[in-house]
């Protein structure tokens, strides 16, 4: 799937009109000669704006205008082989600053370039849009609110929440495709995450449409599902790489935190070559988990510490499909139910650099939908799970009354541990 990323000035065209009000703005916006509309200061109340097909949105260089729309209304809808750029698109929270036409089959090649947003980004294939390219070169969405949306994806037990950015085909028939190169997303703020999912790819399932990206490299996550505890099938995720999806290479190059009950921080239902995490995995919510696997990665590559603090918040689970290779930083857990690394599934080589450890006893945690009782193990081979090899440097330890630092029910091929096993 390798493809090179058009140059960002190849895709205005000379046909260019240069709008300062919103009635020159909605003029050019309608005017079929007009192929490249350029905004040169700050507008306010202004409509949702539909750009047709070849039509090409943005801000006057290095100003970077911001364009308030109208309360309770989306912001820019794309048709055909448009482009966003160099602009602020401030719409409401729970509304979409940008999102597609969906009455057009094809999305042609759609490309959102150095634009900020409050308001969510929403691509989805259904209805007429059978094919495109998405191409994300820098987007950061402040503030977005996606749990209003009642379409979800639903497997193992659970419906998934929309994200801030969503990019979702929804086609039955698996020769529907939509291919993207998303690069620089972040989304939330350290204390103000967006509410639902961060980032969210999905095709239709796994026989349906598909979504196939080369590289999605996101900046700094912060969302919060805001889902009622104790809820048993609803979750949400900060990167959610959801069924449907193949992707070459997944880079997180800033902190991923989540905040809320069921709150998952990286997870994982499609198919990734490549997986690395550069920064540190935090997760606050009970049933929380750092890093879920139910599809399969080829090498996983946790550059910094998992560490998570609600009841039941485990740090690296894979449950369905594999992981070949996995090497982690540190791991930590600090409540009752919440297992440092749980392995249901064979899988290959896992490496930890600096240790497991728990802080917690016996407790809740939401396995697949359903609520069941854990003991804060520090690494638990379930029935069912096996590795070719484990090696761990930096111990087992663990602090819960009566919790056992590794609990084996599954084969281990090749086990090292270095600084021994310690438990109260």
């Amino acid at each position: 799937m390798s493809r090179a990323l058009t140059p960002i000035g190849h895709i205005f065209s000379t046909e260019e009109r240069v709008v300062s009000s919103v009635e020159e703005l909605v003029d050019a916006v309608g005017d079929s000669a007009v192929k490249t509309i350029t905004v040169a200061n700050d507008l306010s109340e202004v409509p949702a704006i539909r750009l047709a097909v070849g039509v090409a949105l943005r801000g006057v260089k290095n100003l970077q205008p911001k364009l308030r729309f109208v309360p309770d209304t989306d912001g820019v809808c794309f048709s055909t082989n448009n482009a966003v750029a160099d602009l602020d698109l401030l719409a409401s929270d729970d509304r979409c600053a940008i999102c597609n036409d969906e009455s057009v089959s094809s999305l042609g090649r759609l490309t959102i370039h150095c634009v900020n947003t409050t308001g969510r980004v929403r691509i989805l294939a259904r209805s007429n849009v059978w094919q495109g390219h998405v191409v994300v070169e820098a987007l950061d969405i402040v503030s977005a609110d996606a749990r209003g949306e009642k379409d979800r994806p639903h497997e193992y037990g659970v419906d998934v929440l929309q994200g801030a950015f969503t990019l979702w085909n929804m086609q039955n028939d698996p020769s529907a495709v939509i291919t993207a190169d998303l690069l620089d997303l972040s989304v939330g703020r350290l204390g103000a995450p967006v509410l639902g999912s961060g980032v969210f790819v999905s095709g239709a399932g796994e026989a349906g449409g598909r979504v196939e990206v080369q590289h999605l490299r996101t900046g700094p996550i912060y969302s919060d599902g805001r889902i009622e505890s104790e809820t048993a099938g609803l979750i949400s995720g900060g990167v959610f790489v959801v069924f449907g999806t193949r992707v070459d290479l997944v880079e997180n190059t800033g902190q991923v935190t989540t905040y809320g009950p069921n709150d998952m921080a990286l997870d994982n239902w499609g198919s990734v070559d490549r997986w690395t995490s550069r920064e540190k995995i935090t997760t606050f919510g009970p049933s929380g988990v750092g890093f879920v696997n139910f599809g399969t990665i080829g090498e996983l590559l946790v550059e910094a510490p998992i560490e998570t603090f609600g009841q039941g918040a485990r740090g690296f689970n894979v449950y369905t499909g594999t992981v070949r290779t996995a090497k982690f930083d540190r791991i930590v857990t600090h409540a009752d139910g919440a297992v440092g690394v749980q392995i249901s599934q064979p899988v290959g080589t896992l490496i930890f650099r600096r240790g497991i450890e728990t802080f917690g006893a016996v407790g809740d945690s939401l396995v697949k939908g359903v609520i069941t009782k854990l003991p804060a193990t520090a690494l638990s081979i379930k029935a069912g799970g096996s590795a070719e090899s484990i090696r761990i440097e930096g111990g087992l330890r663990t602090h819960g009354k009566d919790v056992l630092p590794l609990e084996q029910h599954g084969a281990i091929a090749s086990l090292y541990i270095e600084g021994g096993f310690n438990s109260v």
